[in-house]
């Protein structure tokens, strides 16, 4: 298992090198047992992994959703090299031990076990590694639209670095790029352009007393808004013609987020009929609908009991969960790791949070699927 971590680890699956190379860790990882898999690529390094285990099909099939994809090791010096996996102490570092080749590592073992020990199941174990979850989802959505021909899934399981929570709620994402356009002029004579970035300054003014219309959630509570880029100017003699920033809106279930784009559309018009001279417009980069799995039903109640733990709880980060609703069965976050390692230099995993995960995972498998 742990060298199964350390070549996914190793194979850095940035936006800028692909999946590919992920994938087919796995795939080989799969080949060792039998099982049958897939490689969907696509744009020469991108890719999802697609494995099945066969059944007698008397129950439905098992799904565990994963992604291949790591955001880079960012600005900060690592103590140890980002993605040349280390072990030490009982933890394997590395970009991504966490997020999420850790809990991807532990379901691919927890399968192969399952499936060399010779266990007959009842329904289908199928599992997907994808690609984009950091960016924008592309590798979940092509899963999706390619696969019309699909069984009848009990639910699904994403490993997701939870610290063994069992998540069955998120806030969803609304990332949107607001923009100021104005007139080019020498910086000695300001008065022959439009400053953008002032433009910009008006719409910033707004939304610091923009309040998103929303009831709190029982569960996650409210919705938050967070402006966290900034990009205008060339040159320090040139008036900006172009000021751009970017808004990550985290939302709650119920919520259009095409109401909140017009709510912005409708104080540009504002800020226009004041000054004739502002131009704004805005632009969705990605958008993920909130996730809410019902407590109640009987497969989070039997999950609960296969792991042990009977309490589910809800989170505010967002996961690819919601694309997999459309699969029509209860969708799950449960894996190892602390999430506040997430995206953070010196990430790492603590090798008995995986071994651990292994037997969670099988323990789901066969309460479902036996």
């Amino acid at each position: 298992m742990k060298d199964l971590l350390k070549k996914l680890i190793n194979a850095e699956s940035t936006l800028e090198k692909g999946e590919l190379a992920s994938a087919e860790v796995l795939s080989d990882e799969f080949g060792k047992s039998g099982i049958d898999c897939r490689i969907d690529t696509w744009d020469q390094t991108r890719a999802n992994i697609i494995a099945q285990v066969k059944s007698g099909g008397r129950k439905g099939a098992l799904l565990f959703a994963c992604h291949l994809d790591v955001v880079g090791p960012g600005e900060a010096k690592w103590e140890k090299p980002a993605f040349e996996a280390t072990e030490n102490g009982g933890k394997i570092y590395g970009r991504g031990s966490v997020d999420m080749k850790g809990g991807t590592a532990a379901a691919v073992t927890a399968i192969r076990q399952i499936i060399d020990s010779g266990i007959k199941l009842q329904g289908d174990i199928i599992f997907t590694a994808v690609a984009g979850e950091e960016t924008d989802s592309c590798g979940a959505k092509r899963f999706i639209n390619n696969h019309d021909r699909r069984p009848d899934f009990l639910g699904i399981v994403i490993p997701e670095p939870t610290d063994f929570s069992i998540v069955t709620a998120h806030r969803g994402m609304l990332w949107l790029e607001i923009t100021t356009t104005g007139k080019a002029a020498h910086g000695s004579t300001p008065q022959l352009g439009v400053n953008a970035i002032n433009s910009m300054r008006l719409v910033l003014d707004e939304l610091e007393n923009y309040e998103i219309p929303a009831e709190p959630h029982k569960l996650l509570d409210e919705c938050s808004m967070s402006i966290n880029t900034i990009k205008a100017g060339k040159a320090l003699n040139v008036v900006p013609d172009k000021c751009s920033i970017g808004v990550d809106i985290r939302t709650l279930p119920e919520q259009n987020h095409q109401d909140i784009i017009s709510d912005l559309e409708t104080i540009f018009a504002k800020l226009k009929s004041g000054n004739p001279q502002f131009d704004a417009e805005v632009g969705v980069i990605r958008h993920v609908q909130p996730l809410e799995t019902d407590c109640g039903c009987d497969f989070v109640k039997e999950f609960c009991s296969a792991v042990g733990i009977n309490e589910t709880v809800a989170v505010g980060f967002t996961t690819d969960g919601p694309y997999f609703t459309s699969l029509d069965a209860p969708v799950l976050i449960f894996g190892p790791g602390k999430p506040q390692l997430c995206h953070k230099p010196n990430e790492y995993i603590e090798l008995n949070d995986m071994e651990k995960a292994v037997e969670h995972y099988k323990n789901i498998i066969l309460k479902f699927l036996s």
